[in-house]
Formats: structure tokens, sequence, C-alpha cells
């Protein structure tokens, strides 16, 4: 099965800003062009695994959902992937 694969700002640690502008409870999708690029190489693998019904083996709860951090050390932003399936 093909998911669609939702990602959001959940916080950001640090300063509590994202020197690229993402702002808690942004929404994105790969590929839409919005989100910082950085953050989309970081999650990619994550992404697509969600998106084609994959799991990560360290992850034994909430299978459509998992957490990943750009890799700004100073103003980490966290994002939240949610699978969903396509409509």
């Amino acid at each position: 099965m093909d998911y669609t694969v939702d990602i959001t700002v959940k916080e950001i640690r640090g300063k509590g800003e994202c020197p690229i502008g993402h702002k808690v409870g942004e929404v994105f999708h790969i590929g839409d062009g919005k989100l910082c690029q950085w953050a989309t190489h970081t999650m990619m693998p994550f992404a697509t695994a969600l998106r084609f019904g994959g799991f990560v083996p360290w992850k034994e709860t909430k299978q459509d959902e998992m957490e990943v951090s750009c890799p700004d050390p100073d103003n980490v932003v966290v994002f939240k992937l949610t699978r969903r399936p396509k409509n």
C-alpha cells in the first residue's frame, strides 16, 4: 500500500527559532518545495519507509509515526512524520 506522509514541525529547541523560518505547527510534504533541504535530506529515508509501509526496527509502538530532527545543533527543529493511506 502507498501512503501519504505528513511532516509537522513539532518543536524548535535552542533559541526556539529556525534559521530557515519554519514554525511550530506547519505541515509539509516531501517534494512540495517548502521544506528546508537539510531537513529533507535527513528525514528522506524515514519518510520513504513510512510512505511504502515500512517501519524502523527500534520503534515498537505507533508504527505510523516517528520523530526526526534537522541537523542544526543550535536550533534543532523536531519534525513529526505521520503516514496515512492515500485517498
